[in-house]
C-alpha cells in the first residue's frame, strides 16, 4: 500500500530549505499538501534529509549490459563511429523476454542511485531480420514492464529511425531492427498510448532519432501525428553530438544540425535536444531562448570521445537543461554532476564554474537538472509541491561524508564528495521502492539479468 503521509525534519522546497515538513499524498501518489513547522503525527518518518527525486532524461536500456565491452582498443582510430560497430552486433542478439531482464536491472541500479524516473529513448523496435512483432510496440512495453517492477517512473519515447545518413541515405544491416515508416511508426506510438493509458507513473512521447536517421518530411509528418494524439508529448532528439555529423549536416543543407532544427521546427519547451554538443555561440543562445533542455550525459559523453558542451555560456544565457546515463557506462547521478562541472574546469583551468546566484556548484547542479529532467519528461516531478508526484530521496543522515552540512552545503557534499552511496531511502508515487539502500526485488532482478547476460555473452 502506498504511504499516505510522510514527515521529513528537513526537506528540500521550491522555497529553499525547511524543517518540520509534512507531506500528504492521493491514492494515485500525488502530493496532496506540504506543512511547513508542522507535527509529525502518525505520518512515516524520513530518516534523514529529504530531496526531489531525479529525472534520468535519457537512456537506452539494453547498453547496460554493454558496459565494459568496447573497451579494448580494436582500431588506432576507435571513435563513437567505431564504438556503434560493436553495439550494433550486440544489439542484433537481445530478445524481448533480455530486454526487460536488462532494463529491470538498470532501472533498479538507477532507483538506489537517486533517480525517480527515466526517458527511455527506445529504438530497439523489431526482430533481428526488421521483422515486426506481431504487438508492434511489443519491445517498448518490455521496458515498461520493467520500470513496473523496480518502481521507477517512465516516459517511453520510441524512436522514429528510417535512413542510414543525411538526405535519406539506406540503412545499413546493423540498423535493421530500429527501422519503421512514419505510417508504422504513427500506429506503434497510438497503440503503446493506449496500453499505458491511465498509468500515473507511465508518459508516452516520440523520438526522432536524429537529422541523419530523419528527412525533413518525416519529421514534419511524425510531429503532426503526434499533435493529434497528445498536444503536451514530449520531443527527444539525438543532435551535435560528433563533430562528423556536424559536417556531414553541413554537405546536406548547408546548416549545422542545431542551426537546422531551429530554423525549420517549432523546438518549444516540450523539446530535448539531447547532447548538442557541439554547437556555436548563436545556437548555444537560440537553444537558451527557445525554452527546450538541453539533455546532457557527461559519463557517456565521456566515454565515446564526443567533446564537451558549452555549458558556461548555455548556463549564462539560462538554458534550461538536465541529465541522462545514455549508454549506462555508469549509473550514478552525482557522477553525471560532478563531471559536467569538472569538464568544464579541466577546459578552462578554473573552478567552480556553473555555480548558483549564492555560489554553490553542488546544489546549483541538482536544482537545476531537477527543473530540467522533470520538463523533458513531461511529468510533474521535479519539487516536493501539491500537484507533483510523490517522488522523494532520502539522504543518509549518519554517513560520516554528511556529518555537520546542512542546507545547500549538503547538496555540495552529496555531488563532490566522492563514489559512496549516500541515497538511503526512496519514495516513487507515494510507495517505497528502496528502503535502507535495498530493493525488495534486487535478488530475484540480478538473477534474471545474469541469465540475459549468460546466454548473450554465449
Amino acid at each position: 500500500m502506498p504511504e499516505s503521509a510522510l514527515f521529513a525534519e528537513t526537506a528540500l522546497l521550491p522555497e529553499g530549505w525547511c524543517h518540520n515538513v509534512l507531506l500528504t499524498f492521493d491514492a494515485d501518489g500525488d502530493i496532496a499538501s506540504v506543512d511547513v513547522g508542522a507535527e509529525p503525527g502518525d505520518a512515516a518518518r524520513a530518516a534523514g534529509p529529504l530531496l526531489p527525486g531525479m529525472s534520468n532524461l535519457h537512456s537506452h536500456a539494453f547498453q547496460r549490459a554493454m558496459a565494459g565491452l568496447a573497451e579494448r582498443a580494436a582500431n588506432p582510430e576507435d571513435s563513437f563511429w567505431t564504438w556503434r560497430e560493436v553495439m550494433y552486433g550486440f544489439v542484433a542478439k537481445v530478445t524481448p523476454e533480455q530486454l526487460e531482464a536488462i532494463a529491470a536491472q538498470l532501472y533498479l541500479e538507477m532507483v538506489k542511485a537517486g533517480y525517480t524516473a527515466v526517458g527511455e529513448f527506445h529504438y530497439l523496435h523489431h526482430q533481428p531480420d526488421g521483422t515486426p512483432y506481431a504487438d508492434l510496440p511489443e519491445m517498448a512495453l518490455r521496458t515498461v514492464a520493467a520500470a513496473r517492477q523496480v518502481g521507477l517512473g517512465i516516459t517511453q519515447l520510441p524512436v522514429l529511425y528510417g535512413y542510414g545518413g543525411f538526405g535519406g541515405q539506406p540503412v545499413g544491416d546493423g540498423q535493421k531492427r530500429f527501422v519503421n515508416p512514419v505510417e508504422r511508426f504513427v500506429q506503434l506510438t497510438e497503440k503503446l498510448m493506449r496500453d499505458v493509458g491511465g498509468d500515473p507513473q507511465v508518459a508516452v512521447g516520440i523520438a526522432p532519432h536524429s537529422l541523419r536517421a530523419v528527412t525533413p518530411e518525416s519529421l514534419s509528418q511524425a510531429l503532426e501525428a503526434l499533435d493529434a494524439l497528445a498536444l503536451d508529448a514530449p520531443v527527444h532528439i539525438h543532435i551535435a553530438e560528433q563533430t562528423k555529423e556536424v559536417e556531414d549536416c553541413l554537405a546536406w543543407c548547408g546548416q549545422r544540425p542545431v542551426e537546422w532544427l531551429l530554423d525549420a521546427q517549432p523546438v518549444g519547451e516540450r523539446w530535448c535536444l539531447v547532447h548538442a554538443t557541439h554547437m556555436t555561440p548563436e545556437e548555444t543562445a537560440g537553444l537558451a531562448r527557445s525554452g527546450a533542455v538541453a539533455g546532457l550525459c557527461p559519463t557517456t559523453e565521456a566515454n565515446l570521445g564526443d567533446g564537451l558542451f558549452p555549458a558556461p555560456d548555455y548556463w549564462q544565457a539560462e538554458g534550461r537543461w538536465g541529465v541522462g546515463s545514455d549508454s549506462h557506462i555508469s549509473i550514478s547521478l552525482v557522477e553525471e554532476l560532478r563531471w559536467l562541472e569538472y569538464g568544464q574546469r579541466l577546459v578552462a583551468r578554473r573552478r567552480n564554474m556553473l555555480r548558483d546566484a549564492s555560489g554553490h556548484v553542488g546544489a546549483g547542479l541538482y536544482k537545476a537538472a531537477l527543473a530540467g529532467g522533470a520538463q523533458a519528461l513531461g511529468r510533474a516531478t521535479g519539487a516536493i509541491a501539491v500537484g507533483r508526484r510523490a517522488d522523494v530521496v532520502v539522504l543518509d543522515a549518519e554517513h560520516p561524508l554528511l556529518a555537520e552540512r546542512d542546507g545547500d552545503l549538503l547538496l555540495d557534499a552529496f555531488v563532490f564528495s566522492g563514489n559512496q552511496s549516500l541515497v538511503r531511502d526512496v519514495m516513487i508515487g507515494g510507495r517505497w521502492v528502496v528502503e535502507q539502500g535495498q530493493h525488495r526485488e534486487e535478488e530475484a532482478i540480478a538473477e534474471r539479468y545474469r541469465a540475459a547476460l549468460h546466454d548473450l555473452m554465449a
